[in-house]
This record gives structure tokens, sequence and C-alpha cells, in this order.
């Protein structure tokens, strides 16, 4: 029968199961495909016939090539532990997403709830797996990618400098897929 944490275990547990989540959001916001296959366990399942990290990043160079700008805003996280190394959540996000590809002019937003499998390997807390729902998808009112430069900080409005400016941004969509 495997030990139960300490309180302190699973303070950190929680902590570290979190910062996977958030460190979801980033990398996949920023195209960081590589980054983000990192966080999942190494013979992770990916769909009914295939597993392991380059099965996953192929996955997700094709679903990331259907949209262009997103931006995932992590919010509730509910964390359960099975024990000192496995572990259930439910993570809501938010996610503004430019839908069709970078050169769409049509942005929605999406409520969508993540239920998640996470595994401690190697003293490190990893996605199992990951399944998204979507509560709602909504076209935004006004389309971000429309507005003048923002020129900030002289203007709180307008269009930002992110997630173009990033390396990785730029790499993932001067790459053939």
């Amino acid at each position: 029968m495997p030990k139960s944490p300490s309180d302190i275990e699973r303070l950190l547990a929680y902590e570290e199961i979190r910062q996977l989540a958030s460190r979801y959001s980033v990398a996949a916001d920023a195209r960081d495909l590589d980054a983000l296959v990192a966080l999942f366990v190494p013979d992770v399942r990916v769909g009914r016939d295939r597993s392991g990290h380059e099965a996953l990043r192929a996955d997700f160079d094709r679903s990331f090539r259907q949209v262009g700008i997103t931006f995932l805003n992590v919010g509730t996280h509910v964390i359960d532990l099975v024990d000192a190394d496995h572990a259930t959540g439910i993570v809501y996000a938010r996610g503004e997403i430019q839908d069709g590809g970078p050169e769409s002019p049509r942005f929605i937003v999406h409520a969508i709830q993540y239920h998640d499998t996470y595994e401690r390997r190697d003293g490190r807390w990893l996605f199992v797996r990951r399944k998204h729902f979507l509560v709602y998808g909504a076209e935004l009112g006004v389309n971000p990618l429309k507005l003048a430069p923002a020129n900030w900080p002289a203007s709180q409005t307008g269009l930002g400098s992110h997630p173009q400016a990033l390396e990785t941004w730029k790499r993932f969509w001067n790459e053939k897929s």
C-alpha cells in the first residue's frame, strides 16, 4: 500500500501541479512545442493508437496550425491527490483564440474545462492525460487584431507586441508542418 504524503509533500504537490497547468498555457500560447510536450510523461497516449512525445508534438503542431494567436488563462484548479505520485484534477480556462489561422479576422472566446491525470516521475509532476472539454465558444465583439498599435504605456488599448515577438512563435510559423 502506497504511503500517504505528509502535509508538506501535499502542499508541494499542489503547487507543482498548479505550475504544470500554467506552464502548459504559456508554452501553448508561445508555440513552444518542445516545452509543451516535456510537460507530459514520455509514454503519453495520443489518440487511440499512438504514443510518445513525437506523436504528441505532431498532434500539437497540427492543432496549432489551425489557429493563430491563443491566450489561455488558467482559473479554478481542483487537485485530488491519489497518493504521493498520482493525482487527478479539473482546470477551468478561458481561451481567446484567433480562429482559422494567423491571417483569420475571426477572434473567439472559449470557456474550457480540462480533466487531467498527473503522475510524479523522477520527482517531477507531469501530465499523463489531459482531456479538453469545451463549455462554450463565442465570437468576441471586437477583433483585437484589427486595433491600431497600443503604443503602451501611452495607450492602454490597442494591439500589442506578443506573441509575435517571441522566438518560439516565429520559429513555429517559419517551420513547415
